[in-house]
């Protein structure tokens, strides 16, 4: 059984961000389940605060593993046998009349009705995000992945969006980008961290990137949250625990708010980067 703690806040992402700075860990670290959703009330009556319980702790997870194959039978050898004498043909009997039978009725079968095909994967649609912004954190993201670029023999363009304060979301836009994407993103991600660093290190305001490039990003976050309602529907069936191939930290956190509110599971992530995997277990405090 994991440890956990009460938390109440104004309301679900406060009260998270309360339990996380109390215990000193990360959101892919806990597990977390609304106990109490906030109610704002009629003018600031009945007004009613958040509150959740943290679970944290290690836990033992089972991991669903296919049966291992069957041991293939060898054939045996088969022995010739002696051929044996045929016996004498008996003697001929005269047969009765066969008497016919009458026809039988054909039972029409009832229509086999077609099982429902799974859901399939919703088609990819990209979000609009706007008229390009031009501030001192644009130029400067500019510039830099500019540079960045030529030495890698990109000739990508660079646009820059601000779709909230404080978070630029940056798309290379251009042909035969998968170089710039590398194996499950991972050049993305290296380009990203570097870029952040450039841009934040000479003062001011600190500001988050997010770099993406053939929409590579919401693709795949796209197909997580897919693979998430899935293990999760999985997990609620057979009642067992679903540990997921490793992840980096952006796409556990997609996993973790994918579930957050799926009713019958908890998630929680485990091992240590690059390895560190997240485990959907099925929460036994709910009933069903």
């Amino acid at each position: 059984m994991r440890d956990y703690i009460d938390v109440t806040g104004k309301n679900e992402d406060e009260a998270i961000s309360k339990a996380l700075a109390q215990l000193g860990l990360d959101r892919d670290d806990v597990s977390v389940e609304v106990l109490e959703r906030a109610k704002s009330g009629f003018l600031g009556l009945g007004a009613c605060p958040a509150k959740i319980r943290v679970y944290y702790g290690p836990e033992e997870e089972e991991e669903i593993l296919p049966p291992p194959p069957a041991p293939e039978k060898k054939p045996e050898p088969v022995q010739e046998e002696a051929p044996k004498p045929r016996p004498a043909a008996p003697e001929k009997k005269e047969r009765p009349e066969r008497r016919e039978r009458p026809p039988r009725e054909k039972k029409e079968r009832p229509e086999r009705k077609e099982r429902p095909a799974p859901a399939a994967e919703e088609p990819f649609q990209p979000v609009p995000l706007g008229e390009e912004v031009d501030d001192e954190k644009a130029a400067a993201i500019k510039a830099f992945l500019t540079g960045l670029l030529e030495h890698m023999n990109s000739a990508a363009e660079v646009k820059v969006y601000l779709p909230e304060k404080g978070r630029y979301k940056v798309i290379l836009e251009g042909q035969g980008l998968g170089a710039l994407i590398g194996r499950r993103g991972e050049t993305l991600d290296a380009i990203q961290q570097i870029t952040s660093y450039a841009v934040n290190r000479g003062g001011g305001a600190r500001v988050r990137i997010h770099l993406d490039a053939e929409n590579y990003r919401a693709k795949r976050e796209q197909s997580l949250q897919h693979l998430a309602r899935k293990v999760a529907g999985k997990v609620v069936r057979f009642r067992r625990s679903v540990t997921l191939e490793p992840m980096n930290a952006y796409e556990r956190h997609v996993i973790h708010t994918a579930l957050q509110d799926f009713e019958g599971v908890t998630t929680y992530s485990t091992g240590m980067d690059p390895n560190r995997r997240v485990v959907v277990a099925f929460d036994r405090g709910e009933r069903h």
